[in-house]
């Protein structure tokens, strides 16, 4: 796909302007005082690339003098005073030349604190002029609606949050859609979307930063926003800016975070508070996580931390890996059996005496319709078996004796000191193998037994204490785990998204954890049930 960034904010191509209502946008923006302006007089600060895109959104007009631009999608790093920009856009149409007699302008938000956000910075920008304070009153008591009425043509600024439903009678003018990234359900949008139609020359400004997850309404707009933007989509009613990083930009590159941070040049966000947080999510994925959201402006898919530094997980992969050089070492197998046609996973760990685990996984998938499963995964399965990383078996569901079969095949070539089965599924597999002398182990995959296990995963990864392949399944499954913690301190793993598969990192987690307790010389919460079968003993 082509770039996305707004590179027009910064090259000095012309914009149009042909009847000067650009011009006039950003003189009315200049006449405005700011409490924590450093200006003379504390001018209302608006810097060159706030200037560009002020003069993109106003100045271009249709023959009949009403904008181009209709939605406005902003994202933009925090810190970059993207809601200083946004009052004072929103006082534009209420006070300034943009108004409309009788109009309407909603600053809207997710929730009652961040809309206030938004209007105390319109207010405070307000009582900063005595002739402002004089044409205006100011509603903003607690806990009731906050309000600016311009008296002399009665238009309204009013602030308002996620109740949806009470808003169906709103005819905006202009709607300033505040941090749409943590919106909740459509009820507001779309009431203030469908209040923008009932009159011409409406202007809907988005102005966010990144989110997280992609089945809400604030990734619907940017992936839509980027479509425009790379001209997948041509519509030239709405505006995309977007401050992004891209995928493969390296986030501790400085000149990456001004790139995406237009204001740092202007001193605004902090630069040495940026180095500090960068510094501490070096080795901890969630704050990195954070970091890439926040700082550099990167929609994450998942909705939850990432458990593992992808980074340090590559730089354990060995290139004279060979599984002939591991016989002799002890060995312990997790086994994620398949479950409604699903992919089926056995992951064996070896402990080598300096501390360090080596892993490598098989993987097996039902065979019937691999493209399409492959498109509705969105990962390469027909590549992978044709490369050998994966076996597709005949049919739709993979039958539990063809694991049985290289679980055995695994104990002849490799010292097994355990195999590790949720019964929930292997009860049958279990009992045969103990049956024939293999030793066939239940590891419930309840919190008590296979948390401790998952931190054992994320220690040994983050640590620098893995070897592996570099087989590509298990790192895909790996990199698709998100991470919720308990208070007291047990970690359950998630997909990032629904699509996503995790049973190799599953079966990583039971056979990674077992050889490290194993190797403590100590009895195991995993020699356990889970706590609830304990009760029920």
């Amino acid at each position: 796909m082509a770039s996305t960034y707004p590179a027009w904010i910064f090259d000095g191509s012309p914009i149009d302007d042909p009847l000067g209502y650009g011009e006039r946008a950003v003189e009315f923006l200049r006449r405005l005082k700011h409490p924590a302006s450093t200006a003379p007089k504390s001018t209302f600060q608006l810097f060159d690339f706030q200037e560009r895109i002020v003069r993109r959104i106003y100045g271009p007009r249709h023959p009949d003098g009403r904008r181009v631009v209709e939605t406005v999608f902003w994202m933009i790093p925090r810190g970059n005073r993207k809601t200083s920009l946004a009052a004072a856009l929103a006082l534009l149409h209420t006070i300034g030349p943009e108004r409309v007699r009788a109009g309407q302008v909603i600053f809207a938000a997710s929730d009652r604190e961040q809309a206030g956000l938004g209007f105390r910075e319109a207010a405070n920008i307000v009582r900063m002029d005595k002739r402002l304070v004089a044409a205006t009153r100011i509603y903003d008591a607690h806990n009731s609606a906050k309000k600016i009425v311009f008296k002399p043509d009665n238009v309204s600024l009013q602030a308002i949050s996620s109740d949806g439903a009470a808003q169906h009678g709103k005819t905006p003018a202009f709607v300033l859609v505040d941090e749409i990234h943590v919106w909740k359900g459509r009820d507001l949008w779309e009431a203030l979307k469908s209040g923008l139609v009932k009159t011409s020359n409406t202007l809907m400004v988005i102005a966010t930063t990144a989110g997280r997850g992609n089945e809400n309404i604030g990734f619907e707009q940017y992936d839509y926003a980027r479509k425009v933007a790379s001209g997948e989509i041509e519509n030239p009613a709405f505006l995309p800016i977007i401050f992004e990083a891209a995928a493969n930009d390296n986030w501790q590159d400085e000149d990456v975070w001004h790139r995406v941070n237009p204001g740092l040049k202007h001193g605004f966000p902090n630069l040495h508070a940026m180095r500090s947080q960068a510094k501490e999510a070096e080795h901890r994925p969630a704050e990195r996580h954070a970091f890439e959201q926040f700082n550099l402006n990167i929609w994450k898919a998942a909705s939850r931390d990432p458990l593992f530094d992808m980074a340090v997980y590559d730089a354990g992969r060995d290139p004279h890996f060979d599984l002939a050089d591991l016989e002799d070492l002890p060995c312990y197998v997790g086994v994620d059996l398949a479950v409604n046609g699903d992919l089926a996973a056995v992951v064996a760990a070896w402990r080598h005496p300096d501390g360090r685990v080596a892993i490598h996984p098989w993987f097996w998938v039902p065979g019937d319709d691999l493209a399409g499963r492959a498109k509705r995964d969105g990962v390469p399965y027909v590549v992978w078996k044709d490369a050998g990383f994966l076996t597709a078996v005949d049919g739709p569901v993979i039958e539990p004796e063809m694991i049985e079969t290289h679980l055995r095949e695994l104990c002849a070539t490799y010292s097994v000191s355990e195999i590790l089965f949720d019964p929930h599924l292997a009860r049958m597999t279990m009992q045969r193998l103990a049956a024939d002398g293999f030793p066939a182990i239940e590891f419930r995959q309840g919190p008590l037994t296979l948390g401790p296990a998952i931190g054992h995963l994320e220690r040994t990864v983050n640590g620098r204490r893995i070897r592996h392949d570099g087989h590509p399944i298990l790192r895909h499954h790996i990199d698709s785990v998100v991470a919720t913690r308990g208070d007291t301190g047990l970690v359950r793993m998630h997909k990032a998204t629904r699509f996503d598969r995790i049973d190799g990192a599953v079966a990583a987690a039971m056979a990674v954890g077992r050889a490290i307790a194993a190797n403590d010389n100590a009895r195991s919460i995993y020699d356990t049930d889970d706590f609830e079968d304990m009760l029920a003993a």
